[in-house]
């Protein structure tokens, strides 16, 4: 594995990241939920660290991280705040369901055997960070 595979293997994973950020505006936004807000918004604040801690890395690796989540990325951001419900539960389960599809499972799969241990135990951290956050919204659904 060479240090580019790596960098692009993690900027993948930035620009997932950033739309996981973005995914969790548009919850907040929707949501009236004040405490589930608050949810919200504590895990957009771990998220964005991640997203730092990822871009660090990537530096130290001699690479540029990605700055946004991408042409795809913000494509699939834009149809997601359309589709988006107005209701509680609703707006849970999508994020489950993010959190789960793409936080977790292809997150998992994209990071599969092309980055050093340093790199690897990073995105173990992301990766865990995701489905710690689809758990606790779960306790959440009514």
């Amino acid at each position: 594995m060479t240090s580019e595979t790596i960098i692009e293997e993690l900027n993948t994973l930035l620009r997932g990241t950033y739309m996981g950020i973005r995914s969790i505006e548009h919850y907040i936004q929707k949501v009236d939920d004040d405490y589930v807000k608050k949810v919200f918004q504590s895990m957009q604040q771990e998220i964005k660290i991640d997203a730092l801690k990822l871009a660090e890395r990537i530096q130290d690796l001699g690479g540029v991280p990605a700055d946004d989540e991408g042409f795809s990325g913000s494509m699939h951001s834009f149809m997601h705040k359309l589709m988006l419900s107005d209701e509680t539960d609703p707006i849970l389960e999508d994020a489950i369901h993010g959190f789960e599809k793409y936080g977790v499972q292809y997150s998992e799969e994209l990071v599969r055997g092309d980055l050093d241990l340093k790199s690897r135990q990073l995105a173990e951290d992301v990766i865990d960070h995701n489905r710690k956050h689809a758990e606790i919204l779960r306790q959440h659904l009514i």
